[in-house]
């Protein structure tokens, strides 16, 4: 297919992560601007799940793709992304608050893919986390508005009382500050606490799907691009004790996610989706808050992202 989607509406979806996760999306964004020929920031919608909102927040705030990038090799002089990059959740989650995050969502009727995932959130205890640095760079990067400049940014938080899963920033979604919508799309259960939402209490929306991108059926794309670090082509095995849960949690997310752009291409949505693979997640290694193996986890997928998308196609 051509490399410039001229009237084409191709859209941008980008999953979960965490700390190491964002490094492989935004060395993902360098390859998928590459081979394409095409500025991320010029998607006609933005979605972004967890460390993806986070990703999706800079560039429908007007981030570049060399900015970000820049940021990840330590060569970025921003004011803003340095700080940013200084802060984080670090790799450990702090002693979580003694109550149980929602009592409701497990007793909810689940199906046997994620939907387990989803119910077992509730029972993981409140956490304790700090999530100021994210809504720092939310305001930092949007100083005087409510939300992000580019016009159909969405950020995906799950609602902890029914599992609903809602893109703030849509039309359909309730009213939020971008920086409480950010926070909520990444406050994974027992390390960050809900956030509160028009009456409602909100966790990351990675708990219902990795990247959610079935919510953008009715936006009627004609493309749409897929980056999903917590999720990959097919099963792949755990190589070690370390490996068992990551592994255990990564299958049902594929999965789900797989059924969604099934969904989307049934609609007549081609589709390109690029995730983590083997090699990828030998370098990542079990915990993906582990800063440690940030710079490595980046440059080694800057290489890995290009061959994807040299062998991969639209379909």
């Amino acid at each position: 297919m051509s490399n410039n989607n001229g009237s084409q509406r191709r859209g941008l979806a980008i999953g979960c992560g965490g700390t190491l996760g964002a490094a492989w999306i935004v060395a993902a964004l360098v390859a998928v601007r590459d081979a394409l020929g095409w500025d991320p920031r010029e998607a006609d919608v933005l979605i972004g799940t967890s460390a993806g909102a986070e990703l999706v927040t800079m560039l429908g705030s007007g981030i570049s793709v060399d900015e970000l990038a820049a940021m990840q090799d330590g060569t970025s002089t921003d004011p803003i992304l340095l700080a940013h990059m200084r802060s984080g959740p670090g790799r450990f989650p702090p002693v979580p608050r003694p109550r149980l995050g929602s009592v409701r969502l497990p007793l909810r009727r689940t199906d046997s893919g994620q939907g387990l995932l989803t119910a077992g959130s509730g029972l993981l205890p409140v956490g304790g986390g700090d999530a100021r640095w994210l809504q720092q760079l939310a305001e930092r990067l949007n100083p005087g508005r409510s939300w992000v400049p580019h016009p159909a940014t969405w950020l995906v938080s799950m609602d902890y009382a029914t599992g609903e899963r809602v893109p703030f920033g849509s039309s359909d979604a309730p009213a939020a500050p971008l920086g409480d919508a950010l926070r909520a799309s990444w406050a994974v259960p027992g390390w960050f606490p809900p956030v509160s939402i028009a009456g409602r209490r909100f966790i990351d929306g990675g708990a219902g799907s990795t990247a959610s991108v079935d919510l953008l059926i009715p936006a009627k794309l004609d493309e749409l691009v897929v980056l999903t670090p917590m999720a990959s082509a097919g099963k792949i095995p755990a190589t070690g004790p370390g490996h068992f849960l990551e592994r255990q949690m990564r299958n049902r997310m594929s999965a789900k996610l797989d059924a969604e752009i099934a969904q989307l291409r049934a609609t007549g949505t081609t589709v390109l989706h690029v995730a983590a693979t083997a090699d990828d997640l030998a370098v990542m290694g079990p915990n993906f808050m582990d800063g440690r193996r940030r710079l490595d986890t980046y440059q080694h997928s800057l290489r890995s992202t290009r061959r994807a998308l040299e062998q991969g196609t639209f379909a």
